[in-house]
């Protein structure tokens, strides 16, 4: 595996070479910046050029220079946090310990020890999956684990990256609720993880459950929460406007009793909105940021439709491709974060 792990290394470096040759450098020594007026999201690290939800997506997304990590939670049986999209081991990315992917979607991680973890290899996509089409582009890494948030919080102290914000999404729905612990639960284990880990100022959780969000400003006012929403009716919908009970989404607030998504967020007290590119419009865009509200784009891994949504006056985007995305905002004269190559540890 250390060829693996040498080859990322090496990518990052390179990556940050070029991007301190382009004028972005820091004095090694300087203070925490503010974050910078557009929000550059590397979505699950960096999905697009490697493994998602990965210690070497995230080395990588360092290395490149972005404001954000975005990432998802899971939470095990012994209450450990996991990075993990899917509230189940994922078929099309996990391996078990004789190397052979899942045939079907695997347990809940809620039915799972911490220590059950240690045997699955997410390095890379089964091949024959829809999800390889996509992302064919991706740098498959053998012997990367799903790693624990902790894990992540300390990659990036190693970085001595004290800017970089952490966007923690927490997997969790309506529809399967044995799937994972209950919204409450889920909510407090996250606030303690993130205090613990002494980035409360560096953080903000998000959700298309809105449930959870609702228990964070409630506990954790000093954490912003980022409202989730997708309106695509053959995959997520989650303000189901058109449903005479309503969405369960959606924490009570009803899209027939505020006329829009931003004011159903507003009303609901929070403090961004994070919406599924397609579904934007300039108006919406005018119409929650009139409110108070601070707008996020994703998954946007295409520069003209980047670019569109730059012109929209989105305040940040959530990319897989964050160089690209920066190599955008450079072109448009937007501030840069810095890069912060990280060495990885030795066990992924």
């Amino acid at each position: 595996m250390g060829k693996f792990i040498e080859k990322a290394r090496q990518a990052t470096m390179l990556v940050c070479a070029a991007a301190l040759l382009a004028g972005c450098a820091v004095p090694q020594h300087a203070k925490p910046a503010d974050p910078p007026p557009f929000d550059l999201q590397g979505h699950r690290g960096a999905r697009w050029s490697y493994p998602e939800n990965s210690l070497p997506g995230f080395a990588y997304a360092l290395g490149v220079g972005v404001s954000t990590l975005e990432l998802d939670i899971a939470i095990t049986r012994d209450r450990v946090l996991f990075i993990s999209h899917d509230s189940r081991l994922n078929a099309d990315i996990t391996r078990d310990a004789d190397g052979k992917f899942l045939a079907h979607q695997g347990a809940a991680f809620v039915s799972l020890n911490a220590a059950d973890l240690a045997k699955y290899d997410v390095g890379r996509i089964k091949p024959s999956s829809n999800y390889a089409k996509t992302f064919s582009e991706q740098q498959p890494i053998d012997g990367t684990r799903i790693p624990r948030f902790a894990e992540l919080a300390a990659l990036v102290k190693s970085a001595g990256n004290e800017e970089v914000r952490f966007a923690i999404e927490t997997k969790i729905t309506p529809q399967a609720p044995a799937d994972t612990v209950g919204p409450e639960e889920f909510a407090r284990l996250v606030i303690a993880a993130i205090r613990q880990a002494g980035l409360a100022r560096r953080s903000s959780i998000l959700s298309f459950d809105w449930r959870t969000l609702q228990v964070v400003q409630k506990e954790a006012p000093e954490i912003p929460t980022v409202y989730l929403t997708m309106q695509q009716s053959r995959s997520i919908d989650n303000i189901m406007v058109d449903n005479p009970a309503g969405s369960p989404w959606t924490a009570g607030f009803q899209h027939k009793d505020f006329g829009s998504v931003p004011k159903m967020i507003k009303a609901a007290g929070g403090h961004t909105w994070s919406c599924f590119w397609r579904d934007l419009t300039p108006e919406q865009v005018k119409e929650a940021q009139a409110l108070g509200l601070k707008v996020l784009a994703w998954t946007v891994n295409d520069a003209a439709q980047m670019n569109r949504m730059m012109d929209m006056g989105v305040n940040g985007i959530v990319t897989d491709r964050p160089e690209l995305l920066r190599a955008e905002m450079q072109r448009r004269g937007l501030a840069l974060p810095r890069p912060t190559p990280v060495a990885l540890p030795k066990d992924l």
